[in-house]
Parts: C-alpha cells; structure tokens; sequence
C-alpha cells in the first residue's frame, strides 16, 4: 500500500489527539485527513481497518486512500461535514449531557452486538497481550497476573473498538435528526464488550480535571455524569451496579496497556483500579 503524495499547504489544520492532526481540505468539503505525528506503520494498519469496518456496515466515515506530506503519513476519509463528537457536544451542551450519554450507549451496544468474521479481526485478548509484552513499566510479577486475568476474562465474537472514548463517537445532525459514526479504528478487534466498557469509565472518571477540560471539553462533573447516564442506559435498570462496577474498574485499569504504549510513560492513577484486584 504505497501512500499518495500531497502538499499539506492544500490541508487546513482543524484539530490534534494524541497520536496525529486531523485536516480539512481547502478546497474540497468531501476530503478530511489525519495525519499520524509518527509509527507510520500504524496508519497502514489503521486504513486496513476501516476499510474492512466500513464494509462490514458497522457506521463510520468511508475511509479513502493512504498519503504523505514526505515526512508524516496519514488517511484520507469522507469528510462528515458538521460532525462533531459525543465529548464535544457535551462540552458545547453541559445540559444535555444524559441525553447524548444514553444515544452513545445505544451506538455502543450496537456495536458490542454486530459478530464480526473472526478470520478478518485480530482477538482483544491477542491484542493486550503484545501490549502487555511490550509495556516497560509494570514488573514480571505484575504482567504474569495481568496476563493470567486476561486469559481467565470470557470471550466472544462481537466488535470491540479497542478505545472506546466519547470522543471517538461523532455525530452529523439534519433536521433535528442525528447519525453516529465511530472514528479511529485502529485499534478495532473483537472480544468481551466489557474490555471497551472500561475505557469509557477511564475516560469519563479516571482524569484529572486539567486533562479533561483539554481533551474532552467538559468539566470532571460532567464526564462523571456521561458516566452515569451512559451506565444506567448500556446496562439496564435490572443490573447490580455494585457487582457491574466492580467488574467495569478492573477493565478500566487494564486500559492502562493502551494509554502508555500512547503516552510512553506509567500511567499510576489508572493502574490503581488493578491494586488489590489483579495484583
């Protein structure tokens, strides 16, 4: 998959995560670009993806072809005009936080219901356990029982995102009528849903107040109230949320995997949900 050269100066830069910008283009309102800062790689495996999610008929944007600038590469999608995230909206919108929390649910649940060709899809547990060989930070002892947990955590066949943020649901709106999609499927497997549900509680209710108003444009309270229509709504009104929480923090914790490889560095307030539960 050779990536197409373009001149980034054709691009207008509209926005930035963790591992990449994203970009619309100058001219052509149909074209949006992510551009990944480095693990080239990633963006190769990334287009693969959501081309294969994308067929499956699971909602996302249609994913186009692989670019350069000649020092960064990235992926060109459909752009979705006036799209904008579950987060965003929430930041945008503080008042109506339960219902976009209860609609992203129902996208999640969606998700977590839709049995993927297993040929085609690699495993969550495979996929945390390269995380996990690969992790510098948690010692042998902790990754033998890490590892052991996951190999004990039930299984399936339904899609998992991989990381599950309300940032990564975004939404077009007509009329008064919405339609969800999902964004960066680079981490797209399958599995136990309960191993994204935790990344939504990370999200929601792990980060410091700071880091929350930057990446996600809301206050803490507000996430925490994500959290709770979202649960109220994903779960049912028959689930024990005492037992339910016990399981999603554990899940949560094990996130971890994901947002050091990201960062590069331990994350302690996330291992604390593993303490005395995994190790």
């Amino acid at each position: 998959m050779e990536p197409v050269l373009i001149n980034l100066n054709d691009y207008v830069r509209t926005g930035e995560g963790a591992n990449g910008a994203s970009y619309n283009h100058k001219t052509d309102p149909s074209i949006m670009l992510k551009l990944y800062f480095r693990n080239f790689d990633a963006a190769a495996k990334e287009l693969e993806l959501a081309q294969k999610v994308y067929r499956m008929g699971i909602p996302t944007p249609e994913p186009g072809d692989l670019v350069t600038d000649g020092k960064q590469i990235g992926i060109r999608f459909r752009r979705m005009e006036g799209k904008r995230s579950y987060s965003r909206a929430c930041g945008d919108e503080p008042e109506r936080t339960e219902e976009y929390a209860r609609e992203f649910a129902v996208l999640c649940k969606r998700l977590h219901s839709t049995h993927v060709d297993t040929h085609l899809f690699e495993n969550v547990k495979d996929r945390l356990y390269s995380m996990l060989k690969a992790n510098p930070f948690f010692t042998p002892e902790q990754k033998d029982k890490i590892h052991a947990f996951i190999a004990a955590a039930p299984d399936g066949d339904t899609a998992i995102h991989g990381d599950l943020q309300f940032s990564n649901g975004i939404f077009t709106e007509q009329d008064g009528v919405r339609t969800p999609y999902f964004i960066d499927l680079g981490d797209f497997c399958y599995g136990y849903p309960m191993f994204d549900v935790g990344m939504v509680y990370l999200c929601c209710c792990l980060n410091d107040e700071a880091w929350t108003q930057e990446q996600y444009h809301m206050s803490n309270a507000t996430a925490a109230r994500f959290w709770d229509a979202f649960a109220a709504e994903y779960f049912g009104p028959k689930a024990n949320m005492d037992e339910v929480m016990r399981e999603v923090k554990i899940y949560a914790g094990l996130k971890t995997l994901i947002v050091e490889r990201d960062t590069g560095r331990p994350m302690l307030e996330f291992r604390a949900m593993l303490e005395g539960t995994i190790y």
